[in-house]
């Protein structure tokens, strides 16, 4: 069965994550099937290696939500890929996976 919605999670401040959370785990609530991605740049990346969102964002790739981080914002913040929560991949730049997605038909959120 094809996802009704197709979402993109934007987020670039580390004081956003719990909005952006909970925005995610409302989405997966309403029961309709969606493919959900949340890709991090800028100083937002820092929580991909921090123990404080670990079990909110296990639980939630758990439910099939992917997260993804910019390398180069984690070049920016001397971040290595290993330091990372193990389930977080890695794209060259957050903002051309952002428009790639939205050109391939998802909707943007960034709360």
């Amino acid at each position: 069965m094809h996802p009704v919605y197709r979402v993109i999670f934007h987020i670039d401040e580390e004081d956003k994550w719990p909005l952006l959370l909970g925005n995610v785990k409302n989405l997966l609530a309403s029961q309709d099937l969606a493919e959900i991605e949340v890709v991090a740049n800028a100083a937002a990346v820092a929580a991909y290696q921090s123990k404080e969102f670990v079990t909110q964002m296990t639980d939630l790739n758990g439910q099939g939500v992917q997260f993804v981080a910019c390398q180069n914002a984690l070049n920016a913040q001397h971040i290595s890929k290993e330091d990372l929560l193990k389930f977080v991949s890695v794209v060259p730049a957050g903002i051309v996976e952002l428009v790639k997605k939205q050109n391939s038909g998802y909707v943007y959120i960034k709360p």
